[in-house]
């Protein structure tokens, strides 16, 4: 499995940052040739399940994730979040952590992140590559309005 580890800080509130991490439908227009459904209903709570598409037309495949834990921050506290990835090919679990730091926040995620089939001698470069796309999608959506 590869492991991810990512840090931001924000100029903004935690419960703000909490709020733009956790629309999971907009984490799709930080990832390419992606789209994410939630389905089920609001609001997000131990039980919520979400499926990341990413393809082209008929080909691709689905990453259907359930959130296992969800702790929002509290004021001066952290809030955590966990993922569990339930999908044919892609498997494990992504833990997000807000919490208050100086005027603003700081934002940590942890993925560990495994592809079916493929060898771990690609456990690198899946986690490089793993980096720089939660990465991406960590900074588009602290920038969201």
């Amino acid at each position: 499995m590869a492991l991810i580890s990512i840090e931001r800080s924000s100029p903004l509130p935690s419960d703000e940052v909490w709020r733009r991490l956790t629309r999971w439908e907009r984490h799709a227009a930080h990832v390419p040739l992606t789209r994410i459904v939630v389905t089920t209903p609001p609001p997000t709570r131990p039980g919520t399940v979400f499926v990341a598409r990413t393809g082209v037309g008929p080909v691709g495949f689905d990453d259907p994730m359930e959130v296992v834990r969800w702790e929002p921050p509290t004021p001066g506290g952290t809030g955590r979040c966990r993922l569990e990835k339930h999908g044919t090919l892609v498997l494990g679990w992504a833990e997000i952590e807000v919490s208050a730091h100086g005027t603003g926040s700081r934002v940590t995620w942890h993925e560990e992140l495994r592809v079916r089939g493929l060898p771990r001698l690609f456990d690198g470069l899946t986690a490089r590559s793993g980096r720089l796309m939660f990465g991406r999608a960590i900074t588009g959506l602290l920038a969201e309005a």
